[in-house]
């Protein structure tokens, strides 16, 4: 058998397909006779809606259907969405505002759906949304992160949506008090829009008065489950299918108004509809991620051990809840608030604020990412603060015994942080950077090194589903609950089920995202894929090895207990005769067994995995430009055992890159109406290959304790750690120049401006 998922490295299945355009994205499939559906959307941030015509919309040429939300209500169905709400520090519940699937009575962003028209073509349908006539009175915007101002829901005075707390607040007043040391820093966490290679869309069709929805998502089931809670029909009575899906990053983890009204439409029309986003559209509708200021304090005693650690957030909602948003900067923040430090004493209080923004939500880390960028940034200014290398002050505070319990709850099973963070310092050649700054500074350079040490919590459904089928072509088809959004699903769940079982790669068919087909799912989120979907599988083939014990006893005339399964074969002990899966299904299919041509099973983890790793950069600014080019980057990771060395790679360097987005050029701007500056490719910046330097995956795995393979996600991790550790080298390479504090994105601009301010600036 093949030794798959102890380091192998396989070629990507799905690469063929989607680089050669073969790929099956929803505007791809959408059914040829659909009709298209467009949206008109709010062109301001606040404002009441005296009134609403779609009368002569709906007499343009080719117009079949023009919506609007009391259309919806008429038709029985429920207009608001759901979200996961907190229940605040003292007992109660956060605040919960209606969120409409199209705009009821008022608009509260730029963007925002007031009515939907379908039509025989998208130039039509454009066309009829230009001559929808609304009367908007504007009412005062909120934009600002701050408490007060213009009220957005009369649910959350103060716009404060909730106020949440971790951990002892009293014990750690104390702990500051005896502290010999304490650091402060408030960091600003910008706000970022995903843009995803493929920008969201669905189309809805109805076969035998049944709903079909098929959505660009990370998984079918919430989805699914909303359906049922707005048309309120029985579950057998919808379908969602994700097809190839090209990129979510978990901006498409949720739902959107847009796929329940489409649905709508297509019922009462008889024929499918289909939406698709335009770039535009996209960046003002898709949920946004980041955006919050936190505010950490760090205690420590005279041995530089930290004593008490306390944070003070305030993140930026959006107008509504969306699906997870009141859980990324408080819950899910609290996942690693104490990242790989033993930090006994914590108190955390995050509070929520709502906006007349786009709704924020998931993205790629959801909290994690956000938790250490502030710790990590606060260790590297209390190095700076108390004259200690950032390297010894993170070894003097490293968990070192195992299992641990963080102060959030969290259960830390294995790790070797130093053992890490060594290998990092070496690879990065941190002993040498004294020369790389010498000669930069010859060059009239300012060169500075940030160092990150990061840890994340696998999020998600701990459990999981998989299902096996074998076909008369002596092919297999395996069902997962998962989704690939781009990761190589097909390629890592096949090998591990070739490696496990002998069946040949290339007779193996990953099946995904159709709710028909795999009635229970996780989706993908969290890191979550390959470790639920791989302790799945495990389990899956035990179910099958042993109901095909007995039948196969009976064939080969042997007592069951002497059938044994092991490299990729049945065998009866003292028999020469062996039987493959495939070849012990075709037994099966002759004798009439059907049974035995389809197993499946779920199975759980005993417990999360945290992968962890030391991100190390080196930036160059050029002071008369306030231009800052990353120069060397270096990551070691712990991810125990590697599934697919070059898919983790892959993944690694994808969240660096997303991360050096965001800390160097990425920024959501909003101006005082509340208008996107941002809107398209023109506006918001992204990083290209040339902003990159070469990089090297090396990897430091401990096995986790938590699964059955020993594996920890990968998926989230480069993003975890590259905000600090870029940030914290811009701040290294301007310090010495009078610049004592450096918020992202690094645009030359705004370091060209603090150099000004500080006095240090070449000129000086």
């Amino acid at each position: 058998m093949s030794s798959f998922g102890t380091g192998q490295t396989l070629s990507r299945i799905e690469d063929l397909r989607l680089l050669t355009g073969q790929g099956r994205y929803v505007d791809d499939i959408a059914p040829p006779d659909a009709l298209h559906a467009v949206f008109l959307r709010a062109p301001m941030a606040h404002a009441k809606i005296i009134d609403l015509d779609v009368a002569a919309a709906r007499e343009m040429p080719g117009v079949h259907l023009v919506l609007t939300l009391e259309d919806l209500r008429a038709a029985g169905l429920r207009v608001d969405m759901e979200g996961k709400v907190l229940r605040n520090a003292d007992g109660s519940d956060a605040a919960a505002p209606e969120r409409p699937l199209l705009a009821d009575g008022r608009v509260r962003f730029v963007g925002e759906a007031v009515a939907v028209v379908v039509a025989e073509t998208l130039d039509q349908a454009r066309d009829a949304a230009e001559v929808i006539l609304v009367d908007y009175d504007d009412l005062p915007v909120k934009v600002d992160l701050a408490p007060g101002g213009a009220e957005v829901h009369a649910e959350a005075p103060d716009n404060i949506a909730y106020d949440w707390q971790l951990g002892d607040a009293a014990a750690t007043e104390a702990a500051f008090a005896r502290a010999a040391h304490v650091v402060r820093l408030r960091a600003e966490d910008n706000r970022i829009i995903v843009n995803s290679m493929e920008p969201r869309g669905a189309y809805a069709e109805w076969a035998d008065d049944r709903l079909h929805v098929c959505a660009s998502g990370q998984g079918v089931w919430d989805l699914k489950d909303e359906l049922v809670r707005a048309f309120g029909f029985p579950e057998d009575r919808i379908r969602v299918t994700n097809p190839d899906v090209g990129g979510g990053f978990g901006m498409k983890g949720m739902t959107y108004p847009e796929y329940f009204v489409i649905a709508e439409a297509a019922r009462q029309l008889g024929r499918p509809v289909r939406w698709m986003s335009e770039r535009t559209e996209a960046m003002l509708t898709d949920n946004a991620g980041r955006d919050l200021v936190t505010e950490s304090e760090l205690a420590f005693d005279e041995s530089l051990k930290i004593t008490g650690y306390r944070v003070n957030i305030l993140s930026n909602l959006g107008a509504y809840n969306s699906g997870f948003g009141q859980a990324i900067q408080s819950q899910l923040f609290a996942k690693v608030l104490t990242g790989a430090y033993d930090i006994g004493t914590v108190h955390m209080r995050a509070r929520g604020v709502y906006t007349n923004t786009t709704q924020v939500d998931a993205y790629r880390g959801a909290g994690r990412p956000e938790a250490i960028f502030a710790l990590e940034r606060t260790m590297d200014q209390a190095a700076r603060d108390l004259g200690v290398n950032p390297v010894e002050l993170r070894l003097r505070n490293f968990i070192r015994t195992f299992p641990y319990r963080t102060a959030s709850g969290e259960n830390y099973d294995v790790g070797d942080f130093p053992r890490v963070l060594g290998r990092a310092r070496d690879e990065a050649d941190m002993a040498g950077f004294a020369k790389r700054r010498a000669a930069s500074g010859a060059k009239g350079r300012l060169r500075g090194l940030g160092l990150a040490y990061y840890i994340e919590s696998i999020l998600g459904a701990p459990d999981e589903g998989a299902a096996m089928e074998f076909h008369d072509d002596s092919t297999v088809s395996m069902f997962v609950g998962t989704q690939s959004n781009g990761q190589g699903h097909e390629t890592v769940f096949a090998a591990f089920l070739s490696a496990r079982t002998g069946i040949p790669i290339d007779a193996i068919r990953v099946v995904q995202g159709d709710s028909d087909r795999i009635k229970q799912g996780g989706g993908t989120g969290g890191s979550r894929s390959v470790t639920v979907q791989s302790t799945a599988t495990i389990a899956m083939i035990d179910v099958m090895v042993a109901a095909f014990a007995p039948f196969l006893a009976d064939e080969l005339g042997v007592p069951e207990d002497a059938i044994v399964f092991d490299d990729g074969a049945f065998r009866a002990e003292g028999s020469n005769r062996t039987l493959t899966l495939v070849e012990a299904a075709e037994a099966a299919r002759a004798a009439g067994r059907t049974d035995l041509l389809r197993h499946e099973t779920r199975a759980r983890l005993p417990g999360r995995s945290y992968p962890n790793g030391a991100h190390i950069c080196e930036v160059e600014v050029d002071p008369e430009t306030g231009h800052v080019r990353l120069e060397r980057y270096t990551v070691v990771d712990d991810f125990g055992v590697l599934m697919h060395p070059r898919l983790a790679e892959g993944q690694v360097h994808g969240g660096v890159a997303q991360g050096m987005g965001q800390a160097m050029m990425e920024r959501v701007v909003h101006d005082d109406t509340g208008q996107l500056l941002t809107a398209t490719f023109m506006d918001y910046a992204m990083p290209r290959a040339d902003d990159l330097p070469m990089f090297r995956f090396l990897h430091e795995g401990v096995p986790s304790t938590a699964n059955p393979i020993g594996m920890k996600g990968c998926g989230e991790a480069g993003t975890v750690g590259a905000l600090a550790a870029i940030s914290n080298a811009v701040q290294d390479a301007l310090w010495d120049r009078g610049v004592a504090h450096v918020d992202m994105p690094f645009t030359p601009q705004r370091v060209w401006g603090w150099l000004q301010e500080s006095g240090g600036n070449a000129a000086s």
